[in-house]
């Protein structure tokens, strides 16, 4: 058991039948009040953000989730299917519970699995991904005072911009927490 005041970023607690990662704590003292501590947190049995604000002296008991890397197989259609490289132990998790990180998995990739006791939370994704551009239209000049920036489809199916130079064939770097297009690869 810890203060509330005690949290820090990548943290996890329990709370509620919840589990929680926080993502930011503002602690706020005035004058004639305790301090308050607002924290933002990520559920990770439901992906909401949301901020709770507690008093300073609220014990919360804080958590250590399992981690384990494991090789990303294949799509069955309404699961991922994840094997661990040392008992080739496989796996799977329902597409729903990993709607985005689906959109950057290609196959063959090592990923990071995270659980807690025998429940599985969910995937942390390497912080970028190399992806072919398998559509785009191709570069027309006109308003290039601007950064110009194409919409292109990636194997995976994600769509991202990428700057105009960027042709179908070529492999690029996106970044996994928002789709962005990184660099060439």
């Amino acid at each position: 058991m810890v203060n509330v005041t005690e949290l820090r970023p990548g943290n996890f607690f329990e709370e509620d039948g919840n589990i929680y990662r926080v993502l930011d704590i503002l602690l706020n003292k005035t004058a004639m009040r305790k301090m308050v501590a607002k924290v933002k947190v990520k559920n990770l049995r439901t992906g909401a953000v949301t901020e709770i604000a507690r008093n300073s002296g609220y014990q919360i008991e804080t958590i250590r989730l399992d981690k384990k890397q494991m090789q990303y197989l294949y799509d069955s259609g309404d699961a991922l299917v994840f094997m661990d490289q040392n008992t080739f132990e496989q796996i799977e998790i329902p597409k729903e519970r990993l709607q985005w990180e689906s959109q950057l998995l290609k196959g063959d990739e090592i990923v990071e699995i995270i659980s807690y006791g025998s429940e599985i939370l969910g995937v942390n994704l390497p912080a970028k991904v190399a992806l072919k551009v398998t559509q785009c239209d191709p570069a027309t000049r006109g308003d290039t005072i601007n950064k110009a920036m194409k919409e292109v489809t990636l194997e995976t199916g994600l769509k991202t911009k990428v700057p105009m130079f960027i042709e179908e064939g070529e492999v690029v770097m996106v970044r996994t927490d928002n789709g962005e297009y990184d660099g060439r690869a």
